[in-house]
């Protein structure tokens, strides 16, 4: 199994990190545009092996898409991040030639590739590379969902006082700060509704700080997060590599599900070999229909931004 990841930055070298500690890859290679950038994050991961007990072998290339070459999946993290006070929409001039230009040498090397997509805007980034790539459109993959959904669990936990491990939830819709709809109806804690624990004022504000997880980390760190996009990313990964058939929101291409079509928004998944095997069509209420409407409209005003 070989995984590439494309952006060696704080991300990309968080998810190979995470990869390569769960020993499910054979291979994962490092692609950086910076020179020496990527040999250097590979050699230093590779240094950990014997301490953290993994055998997946760590390379870096800079910028030699040929050392990709049949990659079974490939993670594309390349373009500017986010810095405090920006939104995700506004890097879309940027990243958008950059994620094209990435797919498209990915698929030269390795045309059976899965891709996950996590530059951002992430919704409108999958969308072009769905738009411009011509793979099939189980094979292209939006992160966005499981992250969300990973700090909606953290913020109930914090609002439950209990471990995370005892909280279940899901984020749909699109991966911005207004875009995001927290599924607070059907979270549970240990099966039970988190209704039962937390009332509904307590309930808004854990979605809302759900909602600007993203700008919270930004702000206090001065630039986008990297542990919890780089753990969600190899969760991702590994669901495809293991054939897991686990279900993950992702962003994905609609075509009719939930009311929607023509765009990428997150939505229930289930991930295997295959990458997208099936899309989950839970049954929304009215206000969570009109939120998800909303959130979509969001994203094809993005989309309308990019030159396809």
């Amino acid at each position: 199994m070989k995984v590439t990841i494309v952006g060696a930055g704080a991300v990309g070298a968080s998810c190979a990190e995470y990869v390569a500690i769960k020993n499910f890859a054979s291979e994962v290679v490092l692609l950086d545009i910076k020179e020496g950038y990527a040999e250097g994050k590979a050699m230093d991961l590779m240094q950990t092996a014997t301490l953290n007990g993994f055998d997946t072998k760590i390379s870096g290339s800079t910028n030699d898409y040929s050392k990709t070459a049949n990659s079974d999946i490939a993670v594309i993290t390349s373009g500017i991040p986010r810095k405090p006070g920006m939104t995700r929409e506004e890097l879309i001039g940027i990243n958008a030639g950059i994620v094209k230009e990435v797919s498209a040498n990915l698929i030269k090397h390795s045309p059976d590739v899965t891709l996950i997509v996590v530059s951002n805007p992430m919704d409108t980034m999958t969308y072009l590379v769905h738009k411009t790539t011509g793979l099939p459109k189980n094979k292209i993959i939006g992160m966005g969902g499981a992250l969300d959904s990973a700090r909606f669990k953290y913020r109930l936990s914090e609002a439950l006082e209990c471990p995370p491990s005892d909280v279940d939830g899901m984020v749909i819709g699109g991966h911005s700060d207004t875009g995001m709809v927290p599924l607070t109806r059907l979270a549970t804690r240990n099966s039970v509704p988190v209704s039962a624990f937390l009332d509904t004022d307590r309930l808004d504000q854990v979605s809302e700080d759900t909602k600007v997880g993203g700008a919270t980390l930004t702000k206090l760190l001065g630039t986008s997060a990297w542990y919890a996009p780089g753990a969600a990313v190899s969760g991702l990964v590994q669901a495809i590599a293991c054939d897991q058939k686990k279900m993950f929101p992702c962003s994905a291409l609609l075509e009719g599900e939930f009311g929607l079509n023509d765009l990428c928004i997150g939505v229930p998944v289930i991930l295997g070999k295959n990458g997208i095997e099936k899309i989950v069509e839970i049954e929304l209420n009215d206000a969570e229909r009109n939120k998800m409407k909303e959130s979509a409209e969001g994203v094809k005003k993005t989309n309308g931004l990019l030159d396809v």
